[in-house]
Formats: structure tokens, C-alpha cells, sequence
């Protein structure tokens, strides 16, 4: 049994540099519109904001799902957060550190299965290391570290089920509503999974 490899094909072109791009840009708007939304939720209590967590982890997942190419999970989470700073990010700049830390924690997950893997499984398992990722800097800023061991464990579940929900289901079909317009079929030629999913 021989072992898996990369796919070929899998360097990154210029159109799908600026395809990413442009995502990244649409997501940058969205997250910094996505911040009061996540500051009206918090009055519910009990950590209730981070169900909505996901929305900020979706660019990588989504650009990844459209691409499905090494490095653009991570190349649209910075992309995205640095539009999203220079908007007026209220968390300024360590909105670039959390894109960063996000992207390659989706990244890993991609790259846990060669870059071959592309279904919603994958896509979830790479939000939740996006989720892993931004926890690492809310550790580092001391944004919850004088939480009770039942504050961590419900902080900590709402996010990566928020990071579920919506960087990896909601990413996960709405790639696939946009495959069945054909607009991707202009990116990347159309897998046997592609197939598979119509099924």
C-alpha cells in the first residue's frame, strides 16, 4: 500500500491569490460588523457570545473550500483580520496576532490530510483548530485566566461549537451552494467528491 501524497497542482497561482483575496476582503467587512453583534449577545450571560465565536474563524474554512489549496486558509484569515483592523477593529492590532494563530490553526487540519480531504468532517476538524488557535491568545492576554474550572469548560465548549456551526457547517454548504451555481468550476477543475456530494 503505497502512502498518500499532496495533489498535484497544489501551488498556489496568482488568481487564486487575489480569489482569496477577495474573499478575505468580504469577510474583513463581515467580521468588523460581526464584533457588536458578538458585544449584543454577551448580556445573555454565561458565556452565550461565543456560539457566535465561529463567524470570525469562517474566511479560512471558506477560502480553503473554494481554493482547496496549501496556505490560502491562513493567507485569508490574515487577509480578512487585516482588513477588519483597518476598519477600526476594536481589538486593533492583535486582530492580525488572532488571524494569524486562526489560519494556521485551520491550516493544520487541511494539512493533517494532505490537502486531499475537503468534506465536512475536515472542515469542521479545521475550525475547531481555528477555535484552538484564538483561545491561545485570549490564554496569552490574560482574557480568561481568572476563569472557574466550569467557566473554562463552558467558555471553552460554546466556542468550538460556535467554530461548528458556522466555520464548518454553514462554510461547509454554503461552498457547496456556490458549486452548484458553477462559479468554481473557473477555479479548480471538478473532483470526484464534487460529484459525490451532488449525489
Amino acid at each position: 500500500m503505497t502512502a498518500l501524497s499532496p495533489k498535484r497542482g497544489s501551488k498556489l497561482k496568482l488568481t487564486d491569490i487575489l480569489v482569496t483575496i477577495v474573499i478575505a476582503v468580504v469577510f474583513g467587512i463581515v467580521y468588523k460588523i460581526w464584533g457588536p453583534a458578538y458585544d449584543m449577545v454577551k448580556p445573555l450571560g454565561l458565556h452565550a457570545e461565543q456560539i457566535t465565536y465561529g463567524m470570525w474563524f469562517m474566511a479560512g474554512t471558506f477560502a480553503y473550500l473554494i481554493i482547496r489549496k496549501p496556505g490560502v486558509a491562513v493567507l485569508a484569515e490574515v487577509a480578512a483580520s487585516t482588513v477588519s483592523a483597518l476598519l477600526g477593529s476594536e481589538w486593533g492590532i492583535s486582530t492580525l496576532y488572532y488571524g494569524l494563530l486562526q489560519g494556521l490553526g485551520a491550516e493544520l487540519f487541511f494539512a493533517l490530510f494532505l490537502y486531499r480531504k475537503n468534506n465536512l468532517l475536515v472542515t469542521s476538524l479545521a475550525a475547531v483548530g481555528a477555535a484552538a488557535g484564538s483561545l491561545i491568545l485570549d490564554f496569552y492576554y490574560g482574557y480568561i485566566e481568572s476563569l472557574t474550572a466550569w467557566n473554562y469548560t463552558l467558555f471553552i465548549g460554546l466556542r468550538l461549537l460556535g467554530s461548528v456551526v458556522i466555520a464548518g457547517f454553514f462554510a461547509y454548504y454554503l461552498s457547496k451552494a456556490l458549486e452548484l451555481t458553477g462559479v468554481t468550476q473557473s477555479l479548480r477543475p471538478v473532483s470526484r467528491e464534487d460529484y459525490e456530494a451532488l449525489d
